[in-house]
């Protein structure tokens, strides 16, 4: 049985900043009837922004993780443009493959053939062997790192979903493999929208134009209800529970600071630009009946320059929701979603979203979720190139490190986040026991443990 609180899946978007700086002074929504600003090998280019990819010859793609998120993944791959297929299907458990697998046949007709559906652990290698030319990634995020090794190892495309990482051991993985393919020239998109997402591109240009003048601070919320959850059924192993239940287990999502505030930190990091140097924050758990995760978390993160962010978010039933990304600058503030104020709180501009109806209009804002895919299928074809697997690396770290404050109650550096060696989760994957994991949250101001759930080599010194 499973109980369900609000959607685990909302999006935001992701691309490197340094994109903004490709489209020039004719202004990012100038460019959409699709030219590409095109940089060398092994940078990102400039983002088409087109309704769909140009034709070509077909792109074969794989899907490895077929829950909820990855058939969605599946049908925006193939939503995005001609000429694109989804030949295989990979997930530990049978049943998710073969719902997933129904699914992709009545939305859109998709047929995976028997020979590429594969079950267990290592589905993922036989995903990636099956001749595919694109991976997509959409496992609980613990797994992430060494997918995506694994697909840029065998030479193929990446779409990735957010977080990229979980722990810093997988945060440093992710950037030696992303430096790998960027060497090989092997395109990689994530999946945190909102860098994709027309209005949001647009309000962050025109504050990089000085609209709010010098950026000084921030302050960014996302508040909801209790998470979704599964039950335990009496034939399940402990390895069982927790992959169907992995939303509520820190070593497999990160806890909802990472894995769901991701998207808010994200546009946090996109508009402050570098990295805070360290963070101090609280949280704890007073709902939540599943996992070992907190349901509250309020972070304050420190940059070089002395600006500060406040940063919290809520999973709480029967409490007021909402969310804010609210950018202050020196001359006005701004809601990254599309409205620019002054500091008398009046609007000095505000997005034009055109009528429903009206899609061919310059304003008109695409699916973020189809968009990202655009994106990496339009540089395939066009031997561009694309990867914001750095900026969305650093937005990981950022998260992991401000989970790392409130499970300590300790002063966390981004140095410490870099260097701790602390990966989160058992040593092998297989469906048994795994004793050492329990449905605990952590505890605040003490020694963490086991050592591999809250190991962060900072802690304990």
């Amino acid at each position: 049985m499973e109980k369900k609180g609000q959607s685990r899946r909302e999006f935001l978007s992701n691309v490197t900043l340094g994109t903004l700086g490709t489209i020039g002074a004719g202004g990012l929504l100038s460019s959409c009837a699709g030219s590409r600003a095109v940089q060398k090998s092994g940078e990102s280019t400039a983002l088409s922004l087109a309704s769909q990819a140009p034709d070509g010859p077909v792109l074969k793609a794989g899907l490895v993780g077929c829950g909820g998120r990855g058939g969605g993944a599946a049908i925006n791959f193939h939503d995005a443009g001609p000429n694109l297929e989804i030949v295989a299907l990979g997930d530990v458990f049978r049943d998710q493959l073969d719902q997933c697998r129904s699914h992709l046949k009545a939305a859109r007709g998709i047929e995976v053939a028997d020979k590429n559906c594969f079950v267990g652990f290592d589905s993922y290698k036989k995903v990636i062997d099956s001749g595919v030319d694109v991976v997509l990634l959409a496992t609980p995020p613990h797994f992430r790192p060494r997918h995506v090794k694994a697909a840029i190892d065998a030479g193929k495309h990446v779409f990735q979903e957010k977080p990229v990482a979980i722990d810093p051991a997988g945060a440093r993985l992710m950037m030696e493999t992303t430096r790998k393919a960027k060497a090989n020239n092997l395109c990689m998109v994530s999946g945190t929208i909102r860098r994709y997402q027309k209005d949001y591109i647009e309000t962050r240009r025109r504050v990089a134009r000085g609209a709010i003048g010098e950026v000084v601070g921030a302050n960014i919320i996302r508040n909801g209800g209790a998470l979704w959850w599964v039950e335990r059924r009496p034939e399940w192993s402990d390895m069982e529970y927790m992959l169907r239940n992995w939303g509520n287990f820190t070593w497999l999502s990160g806890d909802h600071y990472v894995e769901m505030f991701i998207h808010e930190l994200d546009v946090m990091s996109w508009y402050m630009g570098g990295h805070p140097v360290k963070a101090v924050g609280y949280g704890g758990r007073h709902q939540r009946v599943s996992g070992d995760q907190f349901d509250h978390f309020s972070v304050s993160y420190e940059y070089q320059n002395g600006k500060k962010v406040h940063c919290a978010t809520r999973q709480i039933n029967g409490c007021d929701n909402g969310k804010e990304q609210y950018i202050t600058g020196t001359r006005g503030r701004v809601d990254a979603s599309g409205t620019i104020y002054n500091h008398n709180g009046e609007v000095t501009w505000k997005y034009p979203y055109p009528e429903e109806e009206d899609v061919h209009s310059q304003w008109s804002v695409k699916d973020p979720y189809v968009q990202e895919h655009i994106e990496l299928v339009t540089a395939i074809r066009n031997g561009d190139y694309i990867n914001d697997s750095e900026e969305q690396i650093k937005s990981a770290r950022i998260a992991i490190m401000g989970r790392m404050a409130a499970y300590t109650g300790r002063e966390i550096t981004w140095d410490e986040v870099l260097e701790s060696e602390s990966r989160l989760g058992p040593e092998t994957y297989e469906l048994g026991p795994v004793p050492e994991i329990t449905e605990e949250p952590p505890i605040v101001g003490t020694s963490p443990a086991p050592t591999n759930r809250y190991d962060y080599a900072s802690a304990n010194s």
